[in-house]
């Protein structure tokens, strides 16, 4: 596909996504009160172990609209992740053949599932990073959290965890498309594993080890699941080949 068509479908996709997320943030709006309480519930959890003020602090006129619009945009990029990974996926369909665009349907399966997994897990881990990080409030003082800053970390840490979740099915895809052999993800495994524990630590800033033990091996475990895919799509493409040499010779 020439350049130009290139970008012509990029940009189409791109719009796609742009619209999807538009439906999915306005839907979210009427969820806001609910999805908001459960933001802040980490924050009254603490409030009430500590018996001092430890809540949101709207510090502008505008703020409290701004928390309602982030909320939206963000529940909304979560409810139609399935829209906007396939239109991922749709870019890159158009330089395969048909056959391969078959895998649209295992690529989407797998994909959202694990997208929406990585979110689950950062929120199961955000309330234990909110703990930690304001048990270094000196006895007496009072946390008005920014809203901004606050729902920026959420929004930083659910992401991430999603995104490195969704990052064996890329491995995958990539492998499929014959740009990376499996061999070279296996290759790469140590560098892998160092990664993995790296952002494990820095997503999971709490002082015991299970924590980020318990967001690390499932990630890990993904990583080596994607080489053996790999691997055994690799084995069936060079029986193909070898099966063509043989019929030619």
């Amino acid at each position: 596909m020439p350049l130009r068509s290139h970008l012509r479908e990029l940009r189409k996709r791109v719009f796609y996504v742009a619209v999807g997320l538009v439906v999915g943030a306005t839907a979210s709006w009427f969820l806001y009160e609910t999805v908001f309480g459960a933001l802040i519930h980490p924050l009254r959890v603490m409030a009430e172990e500590r018996d001092e003020i430890v809540a949101i602090n709207f510090s502008g006129l505008f703020a409290s609209f701004d928390m309602q619009l982030q909320v939206s945009l963000f529940l909304g990029l979560l409810l139609t992740s399935p829209w906007w990974i396939y239109q991922l996926w749709a870019f890159v369909t158009p330089g395969l053949t048909r056959t391969e665009q078959h895998y649209a349907i295992g690529f989407l399966g797998t994909a959202v599932p694990l997208f929406l997994g990585g979110a689950a897990v950062a929120w199961w881990a955000l309330p234990h990073a909110v703990r930690m990080l304001l048990s270094y409030t000196p006895a007496g003082a009072q946390n008005l959290i920014d809203a901004p800053t606050y729902m920026s970390f959420v929004m930083r840490v659910v992401l991430a965890f999603g995104i490195a979740f969704l990052l064996p099915v890329v491995m995958v895809a990539l492998n499929f498309v014959g740009l990376v052999a499996g061999r070279s993800w296996l290759r790469g495994w140590r560098w892998a594993i160092v990664a993995v524990f790296t952002f494990a630590a820095i997503a999971t800033p709490t002082p015991d080890p299970w924590t980020m033990l318990m967001v690390a091996l499932p990630m890990v475990l993904l990583y080596f699941a994607a080489v053996w895919v790999c691997t055994l799509h690799d084995k069936r493409v060079d029986r193909k080949k070898a099966a063509v040499r043989a019929s030619q010779a």
